[in-house]
Formats: C-alpha cells, structure tokens, sequence
C-alpha cells in the first residue's frame, strides 16, 4: 500500500484502521452538529492507454478507481467500502485469478477537484472502472469526462436523475454510466409518498409542512410533493420550503410552522440537516422532524449531537441490523471490525458496486469497457441494499438502479433510546422489516 500525498491512497488488499479514519471532531465538522451541516448532504498495464477504459480480456492485476470526500462520513464510506469489498475479493482468490488493486480519491466535494481526480484514476492510472462520488453537482461535472474515458463508472452516492437522462439523451455516448445507489430523487420523492400513506395516520401527522434545502438532488422531490401528499395521503401539505444553502437559523422557519399548528416537519435535507435538526431539539418545538435527512443516517449521529437526534427519522439504504438481504448484516459486522466504525448508506452502495464489477469481468472474461456495459444492463445482483437490476436503455431511467419491494427500496428507520439512554436507529418501515412504532418527541 502506498501513500503518494495527493489526497489518493491504493490498496491491494492489505489492511489497515488508520488510514481515511474520521475522528471525532471531524466527523463533527464535516456533519455541522451545534453549528452549521457542511460538506453533508485501466488497470496497471491493463488499460489501452487511450483513455478508452479497459481492454480486452482479464490482465494480472486490476485497478478499480473509488471516489468520494474523504473528510465527509459519506464519502470516507465509500472509499473504506471499496477497499473492504477489493480485500475480501483478494482474500478469496481475487477477481478471474487476478489480483485487485483499490486506488482512492478524495474529491473534497468540490466539482473541480472531482473532475481533476477522476482524469488522474482515467488517464493517469488507467484503472478499469470506477465507483462513487457523493454529490450531485460533483457527479455532473465528471459526466462528460466519464463518456470521454469510455471507463465505466457506477455512482454510490448522488440522486441526480440528469445522469440517466443523459444516458437516454445519447446512449452511445452515455452509456458507461450506472448507479447502484441510492435511488434517485424521483424515487426518493415517491418513497416519500408511500410511506405517508403507510405510516402518518399511525404517527398522528395530519398537517405538516416540507422543508427541502435548494441543492439540484431535492428538485425532482420539491416539484410534486404538495400535490402527491395531498391527493394520494389525504394530508394537509401548509407549504413545501427550499432553505438556502447556508442557512444558520432555522427559527423564522420553525416560528412559522409552530404558528400553523403543524404536525410534523417533513424533509429532503442533507448539507444543511444538521443545524436544522439540533435547532429543532434545542428549542423543543411542538411537532415532529424526520422524512430525507442525510446526517441522521450516520451511526454515530445519536451520540456527535448529544441525543439531540431523538425521535428524529430517515430514509436510508439499510441500518446495520436491518436484514433487507442475507448480505446486509454481514456487511456491516464486517465494516466494524475492520474500521471500528460503521457505515453510511454510500458505503453500502460502494460495496456492492465493487462486486459487480467483478462479477461482470468474470462473466465476460474481459475488463473492455463495452463488455462491461452489456453484462450490467443484464446483471440481477443481490447487494448488501437489496436485489440490484438496472432500467435498460430504452427503460424510464436508463442505467438508473430500479425501486421497489423486489428491488432497491431502502428502509425508514427512527432514532429511539434504550433505557440506559443509548440511542439506536430503529426500522419503522417497511412492514417486513419494522422493529417498532413511530414515538413523538419526548416533549411534543
């Protein structure tokens, strides 16, 4: 393993618990808690040298490209991840008999520095395909690149829909691209219906408003929401808000929805989740919060924000004992044990990406860029976030991961305490899955 000290960092299976660690205080910085959510919400002779993505035929070793925010929980997830899949991968005999090698990038969530990395793992270190990035805005600036490259990359982060929808635009051209996870933000809106219809009768959430932060992932959430929650929920929907980006005080927002007499908050929040979760708890307002909310998603969120986190909810790709398949748990027993930690829904996405680049090159017997392309549009894989199958080029989102019960769905989870005060992500939905029943705030 080698450190070359640009922000990258390349595996080839052995371990290691330092590296890419997140300690506490930035993991505090990274998520906002008491302040402001920041940065939240070709292989080595194998490739042709061109820029056109892998050769035919399976070389000696194999390169995957991991990309993501290193300083971000998010993105520290996907890189660990790719290096944890690429471990267990060479630990068991490797990808077709050839050694696998992870070289890591860190993308500082920033549209640039993931442009200028991307063209480092492409041109520079000619890997066989990537997987990552967190960040909508950061996943369309490399698009381009990634068609450019030809390499194949599969998204474990970002919920933009433009990225198939230039899949669908030009597919010759597009057609390396493919998200394992999460899904979209059309799905994430629709996911936000259904469990609406499935759950507010039970949590009492007749009247409520929504709050979406004015970033591009939440726009496809935000142009239909009143509509669906009102025609197909029966909800009083009193507004739908996007707060700007770098908003620090939510009072006037909270005053205003304290004075409709709402029951809930529901949100498509992430880079400014956090100060707007902790402003809720400080100032114990009478409704409850919960619905997209990216920080609460993390494992250790509960105890960074000092339980602030209570009875708050969250859509997410899997909590680490929510079984949604046989591979969920093991995941995350294993991601603990290597890094002492546990992961976020980008790492889950990470993991399984990886595995599916390795089960197409053992299918094709190839890392050829459009080999790739044909065997994942085909490919049904059972991930550690659920049966993974992809819309074809002509489907409703082309190379866009498929939502639903028989495919990638996601779960709800809650954060409710123990008696000793522990906080622990509890699955409210689906019903498959549930471990308990919604609870309002303590003081609500």
């Amino acid at each position: 393993m080698v450190n070359n000290n640009n922000g990258s960092r390349r595996s080839n299976g052995s371990r290691t618990n330092s590296a890419l660690g997140v300690n506490r205080r930035s993991f505090l910085r990274a998520t906002g808690a008491g302040a402001v959510g920041t940065a939240l919400a070709g292989c080595l002779g194998g490739g042709n040298g061109n820029g056109n993505g892998g050769g035919g035929g399976v070389p000696d070793t194999i390169t995957i490209g991991a990309l993501g925010p290193a300083d971000s929980p998010m993105g520290d997830s996907i890189l660990k991840s790719a290096e944890l899949a690429v471990n267990e991968i060479n630990e068991n005999g490797g990808i077709a008999g050839a050694d696998v090698e992870v070289s890591t990038k860190d993308t500082k969530d920033q549209p640039g520095t993931t442009r200028s990395v991307y063209q480092e793992l492409t041109t520079g270190e000619n890997v066989d395909a990537t997987v990552g990035i967190f960040g909508s805005e950061q996943l369309l600036s490399i698009m381009g690149n990634i068609a450019q490259q030809s390499t194949v990359h599969l998204t474990a982060g970002a919920a933009t829909p433009e990225a198939p929808a230039l899949v669908e635009e030009d597919y010759e051209t597009n057609k390396y691209w493919f998200r394992v996870g999460p899904i979209n933000s059309v799905f994430l809106g629709e996911s936000q219906v259904q469990f609406a219809a499935d759950r507010f009768e039970q949590m009492g959430w007749e009247k409520i408003a929504f709050l979406a932060e004015d970033y591009k992932w939440t726009e496809p959430i935000t142009n239909n929401i009143k509509s669906q929650l009102e025609e197909e929920v029966g909800v009083e929907v009193t507004e739908v808000r996007r707060v700007a980006e770098g908003t620090e005080d939510f009072t006037p927002v909270y005053d205003q929805l304290e004075a409709d007499e709402v029951d809930g908050a529901y949100t498509a929040l992430a880079h400014t989740g956090t100060t707007a979760l902790v402003q809720w708890a400080q100032q114990q307002r009478p409704f409850g919060f919960g619905g997209i909310h990216v920080p609460t998603q993390l494992p250790s969120f509960y105890e960074a924000t000092q339980g602030a986190a209570i009875s708050t909810f969250s859509q997410t790709t899997a909590t680490a004992n929510s079984e949604v398949t046989e591979k969920t748990v093991p995941y995350a027993n294993a991601y603990q044990e290597e890094y002492d930690s546990l992961p976020v829904y980008t790492g889950y996405s990470a993991y399984d990406a990886v595995y599916m680049i390795k089960e197409a090159i053992e299918a094709t017997e190839s890392v050829d860029s459009d080999d790739l392309v044909s065997e994942l549009e085909g490919m049904s894989y059972t991930g550690t976030g659920g049966n993974i199958e992809f819309f074809g080029p002509d489907g409703r989102f082309p190379h866009d991961v498929r939502y639903g019960a028989d495919y990638s769905q996601g779960v709800y989870f809650q954060w409710q305490a123990d008696e000793s005060g522990e906080g622990h992500q509890r699955v409210l939905w689906p019903d498959d899955l549930q471990e308990v029943d919604y609870q309002s705030p303590p003081w609500a």
